[in-house]
């Protein structure tokens, strides 16, 4: 079994011993509760997480999605600097650690981690469910705040996921800088919407500024091609839906798809992607149409039939968020 297998099965153990004792209806209507709050559908007078039920159900719920998104980044990360591997971690705003899980998937062995939250039931959780993950059982789990005013520590690498939609403009821009001056390594995750892709188009902007390359998933550290507005740049990772997640959202499949938007950035000597599968590959009779983001900074469209052999099967195999060509051809 490889590690990034049996890190995601230790995660989902992790996550189902939690809801052990917790009836399903309790869980279920805590979840629905914090899903609303978070979207401002409910007053915000209290706190969001009340208690270690309301974590727990929550993580057990929104963990496992987070850690594909993440894991799915790094993983692209990482084929752009093969010959490197981070000797400690910053997760900011982490909260239970989904990020710290991902980066243990990616990179094996044991590193300084340090996880930065504000909330301190979620933070209690994270400790607790790292005892299941044998490189972050020395992890530093910290409530701080997070945004202007705050320094971090210097790290290899800093993560930054499903934060910055939490912070004021002048918050995120804060922490970004923060990071940047911090870390060799940057990876920014948020949601895969319109405002998500903004937010990361924002922080990569900062990075760059801050004499970053772009490793990932752009083939190139110049200015986005998508005229804003237009379109967004974002991402599809695969996660096994538990009993949880199908009380909570109902049907009956054993999966959904996460969406996401990321930017990974670096001051290291970094090899991109040729170009970068930026849509789902729509497969016809004889023939794959690919949508590529490549490193001349355009947008095309690529079709690849039969005749190009072995590149033709390739295609065929292609998924949203490759690179291409693959590199053995």
């Amino acid at each position: 079994m490889n590690v990034s297998v049996s890190v995601a099965e230790s995660l989902r153990g992790a996550l189902a011993g939690l809801l052990d004792g917790l009836p399903p209806r309790q869980a279920a209507g805590a979840v629905e509760r914090l899903i609303a709050n978070y979207r401002g559908a409910t007053p915000t007078d209290a706190p969001i997480l009340r208690d270690r039920a309301d974590v727990a159900a929550y993580a057990a719920y929104r963990m496992p999605a987070t850690f594909e998104a993440v894991r799915s980044a790094l993983e692209a990360f990482a084929d752009a600097v093969p010959e490197w591997a981070p000797g400690s971690h910053l997760d900011v705003g982490g909260g239970t650690g989904a990020a710290t899980w991902a980066v243990s998937a990616v990179w094996g062995g044991e590193r300084s981690v340090t996880v930065l939250d504000w909330a301190e039931p979620a933070l209690a959780l994270g400790r607790e469910i790292a005892d299941a993950n044998p490189a972050l059982r020395e992890a530093r789990w910290e409530r701080a705040r997070i945004g202007a005013g705050r320094t971090l520590d210097e790290a290899d690498l800093v993560t930054v996921s499903y934060v910055l939609n939490e912070l004021t403009e002048a918050d995120r821009a804060a922490l970004v800088d923060s990071a940047a001056a911090a870390a060799r390594s940057v990876v920014i995750v948020e949601a895969g919407t319109p405002a998500g892709y903004a937010r990361v188009i924002e922080a990569r902007d900062r990075l760059v500024d801050a004499g970053f390359r772009v490793a990932a998933p752009c083939p190139h550290s110049a200015a986005c091609p998508i005229v804003p507005g237009s379109d967004w740049c974002h991402f599809s990772a695969r996660v096994s839906r538990s009993s949880l997640h199908r009380q909570v959202k109902g049907g009956s499949l054993a999966y959904e798809d996460e969406k996401f938007s990321y930017v990974a950035a670096t001051r290291l000597p970094v090899t991109p992607a040729a170009s970068r599968v930026v849509r789902r590959p729509q497969i016809r009779k004889g023939q794959v149409l690919l949508d590529l983001c490549e490193a001349d900074e355009r947008l095309a469209k690529s079709t690849v039939t039969k005749r190009h052999g072995d590149l033709y099967k390739a295609a065929r195999d292609a998924d949203w968020g490759d690179p291409w060509p693959p590199a053995e051809q």
